[in-house]
């Protein structure tokens, strides 16, 4: 037998939730559906798959493991998605990233998606978008039981500006929003992003905003419902144009999002918002379940500057972004032997 090279080479893309976040958590869509508004963006997570010349299986992130099989794999992800690929052995796999981990833009699902996108290439197995999303959240949700919702591994699936309408079994539409190049060019010229520097796992904060949900607190459904229509308010804007209302959409949503959950926000980061509204930004919030990562703030071109410097006086750090219409993608495909 004589063996065959292949080493692939996958990414996706990380994502803001510009409206409508949070509604797609179980403990919420279950009962009352869920709207999101996300788009992806120009920084990814990267895996490689290239077959090994030993049985064993090789891992490399920020830690290596050597073992025999998958049985023996201590990172859950890599372990369940070679089990949903059909992979045993023979096979090295590596990870890194643009973006630190644990920042609030969704880089877990996302190195989810670009890992099974690898393994599926790697079998000659070539599925959808759609398909590549549902496995993704299959293998989070079900398989790891983790608190996540279903916005993340879609927009790293699908890529774009796109709105996800979730229906209560869990079915989710997929629909590309149809705003002008120009509008979403004023948006990305509008939206100043800012890290924290606060690093925190999602679990803790989904968690908590979860159990809130699932034992019907008044004042989190409530909160929750408005964050959703705020989604539907985000997409009617986008369409329309009206791309400055959006810094006032933004606020709202902070105002509902701090209170779901104990360790959404805190003294420093209750700090940091109100110095980027003293010095001129119309609303923000930070991205992803909370607690730190990164603050977007919806800032006009004259008073970018003064926000971003008052930010930056207070140790935060600006992240240069463009939107990602790609989606998951295979960078290389390559196959050698005889």
């Amino acid at each position: 037998m004589v063996l065959q090279a292949t080493v692939i080479v996958s990414r996706a893309p990380v994502r803001f939730s510009l409206g409508g976040g949070g509604s797609d958590l179980p403990s919420y869509y279950q009962s009352y559906g869920g709207f999101v508004v996300s788009a992806a963006i120009d920084h990814y997570v990267y895996v490689t798959a290239n077959r090994r010349f030993y049985d064993s299986i090789r891992l490399a992130y920020s830690e290596t493991e050597i073992t025999p099989d998958v049985d023996s794999i201590r990172h859950p992800i890599f372990r369940e998605a070679l089990r949903m690929a059909g992979i045993e052995r023979g096979i090295e796999l590596t990870s890194v990233a643009d973006l630190p981990a644990n920042s609030g833009l969704g880089s877990s699902s996302s190195f989810t998606v670009a890992l099974l996108n690898a393994l599926y290439t790697y079998k000659r197995n070539f599925v959808s978008s759609a398909r590549l999303a549902e496995d993704a959240c299959t293998l989070e949700m079900q398989r790891l039981a983790e608190p996540v919702g279903k916005q993340d591994q879609y927009i790293a699936a699908f890529g774009n500006v796109i709105a996800l309408t979730i229906e209560t079994d869990g079915r989710v539409q997929v629909e590309p929003v149809p705003v002008r190049d120009e509008v979403l060019d004023e948006l990305q010229n509008n939206l100043l992003i800012m890290y924290t520097g606060i690093e925190r796992p999602a679990k803790s904060v989904l968690r908590e905003q979860g159990e809130r949900l699932s034992s019907n607190d008044p004042a989190s459904l409530a909160g929750m419902h408005r964050i959703k229509a705020l989604g539907r308010d985000v997409y009617d804007l986008l369409v329309k144009g009206d791309v400055d209302r959006y810094g006032e959409l933004l606020h709202e949503h902070w105002q509902h999002k701090r209170k779901l959950a104990s360790t959404m926000s805190d003294e420093r980061l209750d700090d940091y918002y109100d110095a980027a509204r003293r010095s001129g930004a119309i609303g923000g919030k930070l991205i992803g379940a909370g607690g730190g990562g990164f603050f977007m703030l919806y800032v006009r071109p004259a008073e970018k500057r003064a926000v971003q410097d008052t930010l930056i006086g207070r140790g935060l750090r600006p992240l240069r972004f463009d939107f990602d219409l790609d989606g998951a993608k295979i960078v290389a495909n390559l196959h050698r032997g005889r």
